[in-house]
């Protein structure tokens, strides 16, 4: 039985969306009436991934328009905002889901094994700062009108330390410090800025990081749930907060974990 038809909400911006989080999201945002524009890197091979969620986006009744690119590019981000004025857009919804940094420890007994400058800005731009950029962006071409949500993906690793994951729990941090600035800032304007700290989740993301298998283990193990964190978990939170009703949930962290962050 096909779905049944929603009302349009506007359009929800994902960055990463072909994957893990930004995927999940993408698809239940369709379904709850939004329109997503979908900003995505990858090669030829996972291509046919894009494609097929375009399909269920579009089998929603909801437009997709994907871009194949380097969401931490200003020119980038300028061909995005200019499909979005073409259509008039209203943007209800940013996500910020980028998860591509260098895992690299900080000292290492061979130089060149050990995190460089250019590892660290490349970082902290593409995992923390570009979420400031596509907010300046957006709000300054106008596509914030009346109310808006704004999410950035961080995790437990912005206050642990966990091996090779220095550069990215630093650009968690950094993360988790723009949404309260942004939230504090944006306030009076009916948009609001939180963080969501997932569980460990087997994402493509975590699966780059060494050691991951311990991790997906004693996460499984401890979570009072008896499972991991799953990008629906996420993907229906996030839609469940994009309504104009959770206005007055701002500027903070919200442990989307089953309680796995009280246990481990």
């Amino acid at each position: 039985m096909a779905d049944t038809p929603v009302a349009h909400r506007g359009w929800a911006v994902i960055l990463g969306a072909s994957s893990g989080f930004g995927e999940a999201c993408a698809l239940e945002l369709a379904r709850h009436g939004f329109d997503i524009a979908g900003v995505h890197l990858d090669r030829r091979s996972t291509l046919p991934n894009v494609e097929r969620i375009k399909g269920e986006i579009e089998g929603h009744g909801r437009e997709a328009l994907f871009f194949n690119m380097n969401a931490a590019d200003a020119d980038n981000r300028k061909k995005v905002v200019a499909a979005l004025t073409e259509r008039d857009a209203t943007v209800r919804v940013l996500l910020h889901s980028l998860a591509f940094g260098t895992l690299k420890p900080y000292i290492s007994e061979k130089p060149e094994e050990a995190l460089t400058q250019s590892n660290m800005d490349m970082t902290l731009d593409v995992m923390a700062h570009s979420l400031v950029y596509w907010v300046q962006d957006l709000w300054f071409a106008g596509f914030f009108k009346g109310w808006g949500r704004i999410y950035a993906m961080t995790s437990a690793g912005s206050s642990k330390v966990w091996p090779f994951y220095g550069a990215v729990s630093a650009a968690k941090a950094a993360l988790e410090s723009h949404i309260r600035q942004l939230a504090v800032e944006m306030g009076r304007s009916g948009v609001t800025a939180n963080a969501i700290m997932a569980g460990v989740t087997d994402t493509p993301a975590l699966r780059k990081i060494p050691g991951n298998e311990a991790l997906i283990e004693a996460a499984t193990r401890a979570n009072p749930g008896g499972r991991l964190t799953t990008p629906e978990d996420i993907a229906r939170i996030v839609a469940m907060m994009s309504v104009p009703e959770s206005g007055w949930l701002n500027g903070n962290v919200l442990g989307v974990d089953g309680g796995e962050i009280l246990v481990s």
